[in-house]
């Protein structure tokens, strides 16, 4: 008994050491997991501003080029940049290209569509 004292101390100690060691991997792994989702919702939000670039050059019916250059900012502070290419080596399409890159907090995604 007189060799065994102070045995159960360091058990605890084990024990609790490996119960800290699995928490702190799990948070770790929740944390990093928050940051991806959060970032599928900003590319949600990018997609949708490019969205709505393609949508603004569709409706108006007028030339697209008019529009080469045209950005926009969105009331969520999404913004969105539409580019235009004609028919030729950049645009496999018969008349026309409108690319539209949409971003929000530091996310940009992008839409291209041929006519």
């Amino acid at each position: 008994m007189k060799n065994q004292k102070g045995l159960s101390l360091y058990i605890t100690i084990i024990i609790m050491s490996i119960l800290l060691a699995i928490v702190l991997g799990i948070s770790t792994i929740l944390v990093s997991q928050m940051k991806i989702v959060k970032g599928i919702e900003n590319s949600v939000v990018a997609f949708y501003a490019a969205e709505t670039g393609i949508e603004q050059v569709l409706t108006a019916r007028v030339d697209p080029t008019s529009f080469d250059g045209y950005s926009a900012t969105l009331t969520n502070n999404a913004s969105y940049e539409i580019t235009v290419f004609s028919s030729g080596p950049n645009c496999g399409a018969t008349n026309f290209c409108i690319k539209s890159v949409g971003s929000f907090r530091e996310v940009k995604r992008a839409i291209k569509v041929s006519y």
